[in-house]
């Protein structure tokens, strides 16, 4: 059963449901103050009938002051103190076989006969002997079954005729619900059959839950669409970066097992190139694997670190690996509130890149302003092209094809030390002049870094 067709029912059984309830109250509630004001009435005429009694005297004939007091649809009768009836009349209802039922000390009652309703009530009258006798008031309810009745006709049609719109309600409701639901599912079924990401007409001014639906499914198609795009171009970046140095090494191998065994010259080389080329392929498959994870929650501790340090601790071994000149000229006692391990790891990245494009020294500084502090990484190699300056931070970009070879570049380290400087809450930026050099900033706001005095 599709989902229109159960709200449909749902919608309409739940409305019938609500009008019966309501019907079935209004009529019991009308039935109670019906047979209320039945009892009331009847209450009169008996207290009217009983102070007449009274007042009678012996020469006084009961039986016509008690017809002057019968019910129009009812009977009256009078018992002695043994239970017997010592007067009664009758309007020619039917009553005669009635013999009224109350609970104990009840002095009225409600019962059905011969499928009526029936009003019964009792009460006591001091006769002229100065006996108390029971007078019983007895009345068909005749009037109030007919109206009973036309208030159940009333209420059936009534029923009936709200049904008509309901159903147009339910219908027209059932439609605002599933509308949008249908195109969503249609839309899905559209993209999964094409292959492609497809979004549904949002309504301009639309503001309920439907149109937030629509929106929300809109900016996850083309969330998905970006990451698909995203995927495929770096699919495509790695397929393509990790052919070459396949390619190399299977020449090389090709190359050794053809001369490599009778010319030590060769295989030198073979080797060197291979082992070069293997040792270029884990640091990329490395950063791969780093920005992979990078795309989900990274985790970071945050403590107080000093900076100095920090900067040292990574310093120092960059200038025992490759014998090359790195300065540091920094602010005293800077410390600040971050990640050490993934500070230091930015902080690698960034020198690395430096010391590969330069054979100069690589001079670190820090300064200190007024809202952030400034951390400089400068080198004196070739610089890079203006052009250049906005891709260096996407993934498998490369200013200089030829020199990134040599280097052993990946363009990866760019794009991985952005995904660590916005974890961090830092910001990158890169100066660069053609034929003096690089510097790249890192920008560390000032409300999270601690200065001790």
């Amino acid at each position: 059963m599709k989902l229109k067709t159960k709200i449909h029912l749902f919608s309409t059984l739940l409305m019938l449901v609500i009008l019966t309830l309501t019907n079935v109250a209004v009529y019991f509630l009308f039935e109670k103050m019906a047979y209320d004001t039945e009892r009331h009435q009847l209450q009169m005429q008996a207290d009217q009938l009983t102070t007449s009694l009274s007042k009678m005297t012996e020469q006084t004939d009961p039986h016509a002051v008690m017809l002057a007091y019968l019910p129009q649809h009812g009977a009256l009768r009078l018992f002695d103190e043994t239970g017997k009836i010592k007067t009664a009349v009758d309007s020619a209802s039917g009553l005669k076989e009635f013999t009224p039922t109350f609970e104990q000390k009840a002095y009225y009652a409600v019962t059905k006969y011969q499928g009526e309703p029936v009003i019964s009530l009792r009460a006591p009258v001091i006769w002229t002997d100065g006996t108390v006798l029971e007078l019983q008031v007895i009345e068909k309810l005749v009037e109030v079954k007919l109206n009973l009745a036309t208030l159940v006709f009333v209420l059936v049609g009534a029923t009936l005729i709200a049904m008509i719109p309901i159903l147009l309600s339910s219908v027209a409701l059932s439609r605002i619900l599933i509308q949008p639901i249908e195109r969503l599912i249609d839309t899905m079924t559209q993209s999964r059959r094409a292959g492609t990401y497809e979004t549904i007409a949002a309504p301009a001014k639309g503001k309920d839950e439907m149109a937030q639906m629509v929106v929300t499914f809109n900016e996850m198609m083309g969330q998905l669409e970006e990451n698909f795009v995203q995927q495929e171009q770096f699919v495509s970046n790695a397929s393509h970066e990790l052919k070459t140095p396949l390619t190399v090494i299977e020449s090389y191998a090709r190359l050794l097992k053809r001369r490599g065994f009778d010319n030590r010259a060769v295989a030198e080389e073979s080797v060197d190139a291979i082992l070069g080329e293997s040792v270029r392929m884990k640091e990329m498959i490395e950063q791969l694997l780093h920005l992979a994870r990078s795309n989900e929650q990274l985790a970071y501790q945050f403590k107080e670190a000093n900076l100095n340090e920090e900067i040292e601790k990574t310093l120092q071994p960059m200038r025992q690996a490759y014998a090359r000149e790195f300065t540091y000229d920094g602010v005293p006692n800077a410390r600040a509130v971050t990640d050490a391990v993934k500070f230091r790891q930015l902080l690698y990245i960034l020198l690395d890149n430096a010391r590969k494009y330069s054979d100069a020294l690589v001079k670190v500084t820090m300064e200190e302003s007024e809202s952030a502090y400034m951390i400089s990484i400068i080198d004196y190699g070739n610089g890079i092209p203006k052009e250049a300056l906005p891709h260096l931070f996407t993934r498998f970009y490369r200013v200089e094809e030829d020199r990134s070879r040599k280097t052993g570049g990946t363009g990866l380290g760019l794009a991985i030390a952005k995904e660590l400087s916005d974890g961090l809450g830092m910001m990158i930026k890169v100066e660069s002049i053609q034929g003096m050099g690089t510097t790249i900033r890192l920008l560390v706001p000032q409300k999270r870094l601690l200065t001790e005095f």
